[in-house]
């Protein structure tokens, strides 16, 4: 009975593989506006930023928020890494 449910279960992940396969294989494309959204939502930026990332305008005030949290992980990882340091080689 087992051996039965397993062959019958083998056969539906077969069949469904190779439907995965064909629809991947197919070259199926969407219209110009769905795969704008697409790529966008994959690469999770828009197509001009992606190709030039200084086409984003930040405000004087982004530009100090970005500064700061780059000091602040810079200042994380250095204490990170002194704190591994210290716990592989210098042991009391």
């Amino acid at each position: 009975m087992r051996g039965e449910q397993f062959t019958g279960m083998l056969s539906l992940v077969v069949m469904v593989s190779v439907c995965r396969l064909c629809w991947e294989f197919s070259g199926r494309r969407s219209s110009g506006g769905e795969q704008g959204l697409d790529r966008a939502s994959v690469g999770g930026s828009t197509p001009s930023a992606a190709v030039n990332p200084e086409a984003i305008e930040l405000t004087p005030q982004q530009k100090a928020w970005a500064e700061k949290a780059v000091q602040k992980y810079a200042e994380a990882q250095e204490k990170k890494w002194r704190r591994w340091n210290e716990a592989m080689f210098e042991r009391k």
